[in-house]
């Protein structure tokens, strides 16, 4: 086992990834922390945490991996590397069968955004899950979420790490599935993950005066909306509220309704039904952003 982990920690150094020990059969950190640090070699000048200290040293490598069967540590940061976790749903009393995992709730917000299931690096966990590896975006310093994207879809970046395929936890090997070629991070994914940059302060123009008959319409058609996604049935909540958003958004894109207001409604109304907040987020965000790209221009009043 010792020399199958050395071998893992050596290819993973061998591709650029920082490695660093984990505990044996376990995901845990093998190094100390900083309540019991001696302020010895690597710790000297100061207590290094484990991003810091992983290494893609060989002679460190095979060094810290001649003393024990440890488990490998790759720090995503360092590596260059994002990595996405689709999880396994927790088992709870009484929970129903098939519940989506993070691999299915992955797959749904593709297909509501309009992307294909990206292809790359895919690693098998222990518990049954996925690692999507790509490469990390040079102009973004991006850092681990949870549930960001989808519920059960957690990424690992700068302050995180994974375990590396040859690893295994409770006697389950992390292995790769597939080719290992990995690909950039989706551009669509980046702009998901990295903080929205601050806008520069701009004088709001003037508004356009909106007809009191037009607002009185919109208010309504937005609470009969509101009221159809509080009706939908299980299994048609999430499509009941892209449909409904999309025929409230013209009234976005004409100025009837504010964009946030549309936003709070909906977004109560998909919670109170069941939905995860992530994914009601999600649904929302492309349904408006479609109907104000396709909308046509007001009537004309006869």
């Amino acid at each position: 086992m010792s020399n199958r982990l050395l071998t893992a920690a050596l290819d993973a150094a061998e591709r650029g990834w920082h490695v660093f020990p984990l505990r044996p059969g376990d995901k845990r950190p093998a190094l100390h922390g900083e309540t019991a640090c001696p302020h010895t070699g690597p710790c000297t000048t100061g207590h290094l945490k484990w991003e810091q200290r992983a290494t893609t040293d060989p002679d460190r490598i095979r060094a810290a991996w001649s003393t024990g069967a440890w488990n490998v540590g790759i720090a995503t940061g360092p590596s260059g590397l994002v990595v996405v976790d689709l999880d396994m749903p927790k088992p709870k009393p009484n929970s129903e069968a098939g519940t989506p995992d993070g691999a299915d709730n992955l797959s749904a917000l593709c297909e509501r955004a309009g992307h294909p299931v990206p292809r790359t690096r895919t690693v098998r966990t222990a518990s049954g899950g996925t690692h999507l590896y790509f490469t990390a975006p040079a102009a973004a310093r991006l850092h681990n979420t949870a549930g960001t994207l989808a519920p059960l879809v957690d990424t690992r970046a700068w302050g995180g790490y994974v375990v590396a395929a040859g690893s295994a936890v409770n006697g389950r090997r992390y292995t790769v599935q597939g080719p290992a070629l990995i690909n950039p991070l989706p551009a669509w994914f980046l702009q998901r993950l990295a903080p929205p940059h601050p806008k520069p302060a701009t004088v709001a123009p003037r508004p356009v005066p909106v007809p009191l008959r037009a607002h009185r319409y919109a208010e309504t058609a937005l609470q009969r909306e509101r009221e159809t996604v509080r009706a939908a049935g299980e299994g048609r909540r999430n499509t009941t509220l892209l449909v409904s958003v999309r025929a409230v958004g013209r009234f976005v894109a004409w100025g009837d309704l504010p964009r946030h207001v549309v936003e709070a409604a909906f977004q109560a109304e998909g919670e109170a039904v069941g939905l995860p907040p992530a994914e009601c987020r999600a649904t929302i965000t492309s349904a408006l952003d479609w109907s104000i790209r396709t909308c046509r221009p007001r009537p004309e009043a006869a």
